[in-house]
């Protein structure tokens, strides 16, 4: 393989497996030809073989097993797209908002993909997990972090809804449990956690009604609510910190 002038070895590497997979010669599952074997074919040192091995391993595009050798992972979009969620949780405040505009986009097509799709299984399982949230909320002393976990799980089954697991994978990256805790520490009014409940609510009852359409709206106000909130409040650079901090309140 012919290296671009400024490119690493590490890179040739990368680069070089990354062809052979598009290629079709590699496909999921198969095993890596031997080491001598691609370090002569990409012009590299064995080192440098390893070293761009590790780093698509890092990836989630390869997987070493002991005594067995290196193989082509089943290249499942969850899995390649996982290494987005340590990014997404670095990002500083700016970036976290622009992070939420992103994966609105995408949560508001995938409620309008799973009012078309979702069965009803999958409609008693959402209800189940909003009366998780109803009964914390009832407490005198809610268990926000259960209340937090419903909401995540609430989300995560609108998106397998969809029936894309790209957009899925993309939703779940984008929206981490370190960067739903920044935003939802940011965000304290008196009765958020009841008024994110009721919109949780009315996107269930649209999916409920197969309705597309209105899944899409309610599930755009829902998160729509939370970015105006964010911009017109402009949170402190520590409401957004990666600092644990004590108080739970909106979850997003």
């Amino acid at each position: 393989m012919t290296s671009t002038p400024g490119m690493s070895q590490t890179d040739v590497v990368v680069q070089g497996i990354k062809k052979i997979i598009v290629d079709g010669r590699l496909k999921a599952g198969d095993k890596l030809p031997i080491e001598k074997d691609l370090a002569e074919e990409f012009g590299v040192s064995r080192g440098s073989l390893r070293e761009g091995v590790r780093a698509l391993s890092i990836m989630g595009v390869l997987e070493t097993r002991q005594g067995a050798g290196t193989f082509v992972t089943a290249l499942d979009s969850s899995l390649l797209l996982a290494p987005m969620g340590f990014v997404v949780d670095l990002q500083d405040r700016a970036g976290a908002a622009y992070l939420h505009t992103v994966r609105r986009v995408l949560e508001t097509e995938a409620a309008a993909l799973a009012a078309v799709q979702i069965d009803e299984n999958a409609l008693r399982r959402a209800d189940a997990i909003l009366r998780r949230s109803e009964e914390q909320l009832s407490q005198d002393e809610p268990d926000h972090e259960a209340v937090l976990e419903a909401d995540i799980a609430f989300h995560h089954l609108i998106a397998e809804a969809s029936g894309n697991p790209v957009l899925v994978a993309l939703i779940d990256a984008l929206g981490t449990r370190t960067i739903r805790l920044r935003l939802w520490r940011s965000i304290n009014q008196e009765g958020a956690d009841e008024a994110t409940h009721g919109e949780h609510r009315a996107v269930l009852e649209a999916l409920a009604a197969h309705d597309p359409d209105r899944a899409r709206v309610r599930m755009a106000a829902h998160l729509f609510a939370v970015e105006d909130y964010l911009h017109t409040r402009n949170p402190s650079p520590e409401a957004l910190s990666p600092e644990p901090l004590p108080d739970l309140r909106e979850p997003v």
